[in-house]
């Protein structure tokens, strides 16, 4: 072992120094510590002062290569850090330096590191004392959003904010820190032992290496015998009898694929404890948020046996057995329903243990599959797959913008806790799943938009259960996906069922099946022609679907417009009310003609343009349109076929007249 005193300068002049993913997050600015912090602070500030050094005892950790992998005084460091930067921006301030300052690393997190870095490439002042830095920090223009549910940067800003009141009216303090040495520690290397063995020396005699999962299940083990969970299970079916025995072979036999059992029980866990703990009231308010998102970024949390109560820890138990009991028996049910983005490899339960690409979205259809399996013991596969369904098509839909851009509703720690809530109402109903929707009040605000659809549609099979196959064509649609009131709404809905015509919306099922099934590439002819067909439709008098989209910045003097660069923009266009007259007026004549007979019987009204006729009848001109967007000229007498998405001018752009 090496022992040796350095300065935190020394340390990254010689090292990089990264704190490793098994540290906890950044604590001594949380605001329950800002006492100590500042304490801490004023105790260097004297010292500093005073020309004494000071010492901050021992930091040990591995060295790997050249860089330093701190296991003990990842706290005192960050600090340091911290310290150094304001000295750094208040005394120093060049490149040099600044890319030593780099050489620290915090790998607990992607927003952590990115965080760090961003404070020494952008240039923030500490000359102004009465604005905090955290504020100017947070209104900076590339602080993102994300950021401030990052517990390690929430610390580190309060932080900030303590070292400025502390240091503020302080000169030099880089010379101190740097070049005569005030503050420093002894630095403890550890050769003869891997980081992580020296991790979990102290938890273990014998110094065996304990997994994320062996810690776990242990401090679970001692919770439920403390709690008094299993006192009245006989022995064998206590949870450390499962899980040493059958729950793992379980594992073993079905799961381990490039994965090791310790990661799917780990994976399983995790899903379970952030599902439960939306549901529950361990948590509240941001306190619950910031853990989903930390127990979504990592599966190995150490203070996950911390949000393990009883009602958590009965549902992990059940869970577990459910599964054993359906692979044992064989009758885990297939999911054959189109489930889009979110299909799985095999089924939900081995995407959710193998741990590859588990969004949020995957973890709440997890959950709606347990859910279901819990509720009935009894499987009934028709209705399993209508509730599965049901949640596919809420998980499924989020606001599509004008770009074509169609991200998940279930995308943040936020939303998962809207989902969770609302499959865990539902659930109740979730035998019969069309019955339920259809004679109960949902009281989830979550996705209500789309809760009122599948309330349409409950109402629809269970009064007409003849035209529910109809229903599910028309939802699996590639274009409509889940969503199919504008479908109805050209079958004559409006606001009562008795208003649907049921043999119009089967031929526009059909429309949509023949022409929208399947997602059109920029180039693709068919695509084309469909847009070519667009330019046909009138509405009150006018001609211009192409107003759906449009920009404050105009490409030179005329005004752009766009003729659906992507597919995914057909859907924003058809549920916007003011433009989906033409998209049905489309799929009416599309009912009994094609494209080309469209386009082929199109006589030129009086009110239409030139240009305008003559990309409807020029087949070359749009295809040979590579951005799929015009301009407008104010005029209106002609367009330019835009020579990229953004362009400011109409230089190299053709005109037609």
């Amino acid at each position: 072992m090496n022992n040796d005193i350095y300065s935190f300068y020394e340390l990254i002049e010689k090292y990089n120094v990264k704190v490793p993913i098994i540290q906890r997050d950044y604590a001594q600015g949380r605001e329950k510590n800002v006492i100590i912090c500042e304490n801490f602070l004023k105790a260097l500030k004297v010292n500093i002062i005073s020309s004494r050094p000071i010492n901050l005892d021992f930091i040990y950790g591995n060295v790997e290569g050249d860089v330093f992998l701190p296991l003990d005084g990842q706290q005192r460091l960050t600090t340091l850090f911290l310290l150094h930067w304001y000295a750094f921006v208040k005394d120093v301030n060049d490149d040099q330096t600044r890319d030593i300052l780099k050489k620290f690393s915090y790998e607990t997190r992607l927003s952590s590191r990115r965080f760090c870095e961003a404070l020494l490439d952008n240039c923030i002042s500490v000359d102004d004392l009465n604005t905090s830095i955290s504020k100017q920090i947070l209104d900076s223009k590339w602080f993102f959003i994300s950021w401030k549910y990052d517990t390690t940067i929430r610390a580190m800003m309060r932080t900030i904010d303590i070292i400025h009141s502390v240091f503020r009216d302080m000169d030099n303090i880089w010379d101190a820190l740097v070049n005569r040495k005030n503050v420093i520690f002894h630095l403890l290397v550890l050769e003869n032992f891997g980081l992580s063995d020296d991790l979990y020396i102290k938890m273990n005699a014998r110094g065996r290496l304990l997994t994320p999962f062996e810690n776990l299940k242990a401090e679970i083990q001692d919770k439920a015998l403390k709690e008094k969970w299993e006192e009245t299970r006989e022995e064998i079916k206590k949870f450390s009898y499962k899980i040493d025995g059958a729950w793992t072979q379980f594992l073993w036999n079905n799961f381990k694929k490039n994965n090791s059992v310790d990661n799917a029980h780990m994976n399983f866990m995790t899903a379970i404890v952030m599902a439960k703990l939306s549901t529950g009231q361990l948590l509240r308010g941001l306190e619950r948020i910031d853990v989903i998102r930390k127990l979504n970024d990592n599966n190995t949390d150490r203070e996950l046996i911390n949000y393990i109560d009883q009602e958590t820890f009965k549902y992990i138990y059940d869970s577990y057995e459910l599964y054993c009991e359906l692979f044992e028996s064989r009758s885990l049910p297939p999911l054959n329903i189109e489930m889009w983005r979110h299909n799985p490899e095999s089924n939900l339960l081995y995407q959710i243990l193998l741990g590859y690409n588990t969004s949020y979205t995957h973890k709440v259809l997890f959950y709606a599959q347990t859910e279901y399996l819990l509720e009935n013991k009894t499987i009934i596969q028709e209705k399993y797959e209508e509730w599965m369904r049901v949640v596919r098509n809420i998980v499924s839909r989020a606001d599509i913008t004008a770009d074509g851009k169609r991200n998940d509703i279930v995308r943040s720690p936020e939303t998962f806790y809207g989902a969770i809530n609302l499959i865990s109402e539902l659930a109740t109903g979730c035998n019969d799943i069309y019955k339920y929707l259809d004679e109960n009040a949902i009281s989830s605000s979550f996705a209500r938009e789309q809760v009122r659809e599948e309330i349409i549609k409950a109402k629809i099979i269970n009064r007409n259960p003849e035209q529910k196959i109809l229903l599910f064509r028309t939802e699996d649609n590639e274009l409509l996906r889940g969503k199919i009131r504008f479908a109805l709404e050209c079958a004559n809905y409006k606001q009562y069922i008795n208003e649907i015509d049921f043999e119009l919306l089967e031929k526009v099922q059909n429309v949509f099946k023949k022409h929208f099934d399947r997602e059109l590439d920029n180039h693709n002819l068919e695509f084309d022609k469909f847009r070519r067909t667009m330019l046909t439709i009138e509405v009150n008098g006018k001609y211009q679907f192409y107003n759906y989209w449009w920009s404050y910045w105009n490409a030179g003097e005329a005004e752009k417009r766009k003729l659906f660069p992507l597919f995914r923009e057909v859907e924003y266009f058809i549920n916007i009310d003011e433009f989906k007259p033409y998209f049905k007026e489309l799929v009416f004549q599309l009912i009994s003609k094609s494209y080309d007979e469209i386009i082929s019987g199109f006589v030129k009204p009086d009110n239409m343009e030139n240009w305008q006729y003559r990309l409807i009848k020029e087949e070359k001109l749009i295809f040979n349109c590579d951005s799929k967007y015009i301009a407008i000229s104010h005029d209106r007498t002609y367009c330019y076929l835009l020579k990229s998405k953004r362009p400011s001018d109409t230089d190299g752009s053709k005109i037609i007249r």
